[in-house]
């Protein structure tokens, strides 16, 4: 029997992207958004694009904040793809406050619309670029759901606001815009978040899911 992994439906995520990237590597994607099948998951996957409090609504309007919380305490697997990490934090900054799921301590804000230098660039952040592991997470990560082989590999980014953990113990990967640091990985234990689209993020994208699955 194939295993079967859960994409919660929160009303703003490319979800036929997600099942088919499962189905590369031989895994059901079960779309849910009921709160009990998110409680009697094996593994979720929160997908996203879009606004925050559109995808946090979703999520109300569903009632799946709390199996959310639930479902992490239980040591199953939750991966948060772009809007879908940035939920895993406290609070987001865009337009108004708007509160999140509260898994991560931090925020979510802007990403800068200046480079380094002060000069301007392009918001979004659109495109390929390489991600890096916190120095000091090297070892803690290898053979995990991020391992240094990954290290200054390309993945595919698409958007205008960023994850800023407030304990750096969450920050787990990194990539530059024009000199400026986005988390693109945070994390602990048994759950994660990408910045960065993985199931679109092809050979490199395919390596961080069986990451993901092994977990």
């Amino acid at each position: 029997m194939k295993r079967v992994v859960s994409i919660i439906n929160c009303g703003t995520g490319n979800l036929l992207s997600v099942k088919n990237w499962l189905s590369y590597v031989g895994v059901v994607g079960k779309v849910v958004k009921e709160s009990e099948d998110v409680r009697n998951a094996e593994t979720l996957i929160l997908p996203g694009v879009g606004a925050f409090s559109g995808g946090m609504d979703g999520l109300k309007k569903h009632l799946l904040i709390e199996p959310i919380r639930e479902f992490i305490k239980t040591g199953r697997p939750l991966l948060g793809i772009c809007l879908g990490m940035q939920m895993l934090m406290e609070y987001s900054e865009e337009f108004v406050r708007c509160e999140g799921l509260g898994i991560i301590p931090g925020r979510v804000e802007p990403v800068p619309d200046t480079k380094r230098d002060g000069q301007l660039h392009k918001i979004p952040h659109i495109g390929w670029s390489s991600i890096h592991s916190i120095m000091n997470k090297k070892e803690e990560c290898n053979g995990k759901f991020y391992d240094s082989t990954l290290d200054n590999k390309n993945f595919y980014f698409l958007h205008s606001f960023m994850v800023v953990p407030s304990d750096d113990a969450y920050r787990v990967a990194d990539t530059y815009y024009n000199g400026r640091r986005i988390c693109a990985i945070i994390g602990k234990d048994n759950f994660f978040g990408c910045q960065f689209h993985p199931e679109k993020s092809g050979k490199n994208g395919l390596k961080i899911l069986r990451n993901f699955l092994a977990l």
